[in-house]
């Protein structure tokens, strides 16, 4: 259904109600919010501090536990316990395929070979997969009719091979169009939405829309026959719940919730499939608030502080995709107007728009899996190329108020600890010394320093993630170095990494041995012995390679 007015609910953004992310998004350098010492702990929805805290459901006097001679086994059930993790080593996970369920969520692609590559991740000492859930797929024909059929197939294959499974719930677009191979739609009935009321799709200065992720300009606006995009969020995530609700705790231990584009907190600033490409150095992406629910939220806000003429639209000057920042008027370092008052009022409410659409979905999430023996969490982009420059041209676009003079991260990271979330972000594996040879002002390791300190601080979780597929020992060591410079020092840390992704490469023998010597060197050694001792395993250490380049999962 379209709607035809404009909407007013977005005026409260600018009256300060509690639940506004307007106050959030004014926030000093981290080390004037916090002077002396990091907040304390926010309540944790971990499946890791439950999941063996009592004999599991079932077991008799046949339950193992080092008194019984079973030692191999009662490592297996106990190895994830928050003690076993202080005592060294972060797990590590394999992202499955975008594609691993076909169309129609109906059935898994490759079933074999993803059985193989199972055992083989298993022997090698890997904690699990990951597992994207596709919206455009599960829900795709009707609205409030689900199809998990080959979700759950996976689930249950890593159950057989003792893998750990987090569910991504997909609410984006997944490829670049029909000719893709990885092409995967918002389901058909959003799209027909769209195609009747385009302004739920963003739009930037241009008139160009982007079908990645709903406007959240329209986040509870009755736009999808009946229901807002966050109710539409929330059922697809109580649904996934109640269907999969025997896995939880034993099986599936997290739960990351998209966002946004990618299934990142951010606006679809550049098309996603961008932001892997070699140029994406000068990209500097445009502003998403000219649909006319965005621009009713601007204008109400421009309205209540007395600058009408602050609500049409978003800034002028703001150059083209490929322009040198210091060559437009809003980006440059010396007198841009992003830091003049008309720009930090902009940049204070488009950034406030995206974090208030984070804590929608955060408290729904945090409703729905309250009480279930699982971890939620959520993504941030790593967006680095102007990190070295005055504006952060290209996070301020996306919806990071990230500048020279302004912490960007800090309130993202406050809002995912109120709600227990645990951050994760990607560029693990990425060097400045590489990165600037092509861009000078590019700095991956200057953003996740960053972004750690303010996990630090206000004592948030964080999930890593490789950017790019290098299986090079280098690459390797520098998710080891970060994951160490987030750990060190702290009395519980809990990290974890995702492998992004699993394909054909990854068990070639040279990679496959790469990777091998990697996870066990960011696991534990008890958790890698564990592992060898789970059903459907029967390997020793030495022969996860040979398991591993026998077969390539293509």
């Amino acid at each position: 259904m379209a709607i035809a007015s404009p909407p007013s609910f977005s005026a409260s953004f600018c009256c300060g109600r509690a639940d506004s992310a307007a106050s959030l998004a004014r926030s000093p350098p981290i080390a004037a919010a916090f002077p002396h010492h990091p907040p304390p702990r926010r309540r944790r929805l971990a499946a890791s501090a439950r999941l063996n805290s009592s004999t599991p459901s079932g077991a008799g006097s046949g339950s193992v536990s080092p008194d019984n001679g079973d030692l191999s086994q009662y490592e297996l059930q106990h190895a994830l316990s928050p003690a076993a993790r202080r005592r060294g080593g972060s797990p590590v996970f394999v992202a499955l395929p975008a594609d691993a369920v076909g169309p129609g969520a109906g059935q898994v692609r490759r079933r074999r070979a993803m059985a193989q590559s199972f055992r083989a991740l298993a022997a090698a000492g890997v904690e699990g997969v990951v597992m994207e859930v596709w919206w455009g797929l599960v829900e795709r024909e009707e609205p409030r009719v689900y199809n998990w059929d080959g979700y759950w197939e996976i689930v249950t294959m890593a159950r057989r091979c003792g893998l750990k499974v987090r569910a991504v719930m997909g609410f984006h677009q997944c490829g670049t169009g029909p000719g893709d191979p990885n092409w995967i739609p918002l389901p058909v009935w959003v799209l027909q939405q769209m195609d009747k009321d385009p302004d739920i799709t963003y739009s930037d200065r241009l008139g160009r829309r982007s079908t990645e992720y709903i406007s959240l300009g329209c986040d509870i606006l009755p736009v999808l026959q009946g229901r807002s995009p966050i109710q539409a969020y929330a059922d697809f995530m109580r649904n996934f719940r109640d269907a999969f609700r025997s896995f939880f705790g034993d099986v599936i231990t997290g739960v990351q919730v998209g966002m946004g584009p990618a299934g990142e907190l951010r606006y679809p600033s550049c098309p996603s499939h961008k932001l892997m490409w070699a140029w994406r150095s000068r990209e500097l992406g445009e502003f998403q608030c000219y649909d006319k629910y965005m621009l009713a939220s601007l204008n109400a806000c421009a309205r209540e502080i007395g600058m009408r003429e602050w609500g049409s639209g978003g800034p002028i000057g703001t150059g083209n995709l490929m322009q040198d920042l210091e060559n437009t008027e809003f980006f440059k370092s010396d007198d841009g107007s992003w830091n003049t008052a008309y720009g930090k009022f902009f940049l204070e409410w488009y950034s406030g728009m995206l974090l208030l659409h984070g804590e929608r979905i955060c408290r729904e999430a945090e409703t729905i899996f309250r009480g279930i023996e699982v971890n939620t969490s959520s993504k941030v982009a790593g967006i680095h190329w102007h990190y070295g420059t005055e504006s952060h041209a290209s996070e301020l676009t996306a919806g990071y108020y990230n500048t020279s003079t302004r912490d960007g991260y800090l309130p993202i990271t406050r809002m995912f600890g109120r709600y227990g979330f645990t951050l994760c972000s990607t560029c693990f594996e990425m060097q400045d010394v590489e990165e600037k040879q092509m861009n000078p002002v590019s700095s991956p390791e200057g953003f996740l320093r960053q972004l750690l300190l303010a996990a630090r601080v206000c004592d948030v979780s964080l999930e890593g993630e490789n950017c790019t597929s290098n299986l090079d020992d280098r690459s390797f060591q520098q998710v080891l170095k970060m994951s160490k410079l987030y750990s060190d020092g702290l009395e519980k840390p809990s990290f974890s990494f995702n492998f992004v992704r699993m394909d054909k490469n990854l068990f070639e023998y040279n990679n496959w041995v790469r990777f091998s010597r990697f996870v066990r060197q960011m696991s534990v050694a008890n958790i890698f012995r564990a592992r060898l001792g789970s059903p459907d395993i029967h390997s020793s250490a030495a022969d996860s390679a040979k398991l591993g380049f026998a077969f390539a999962y293509s």
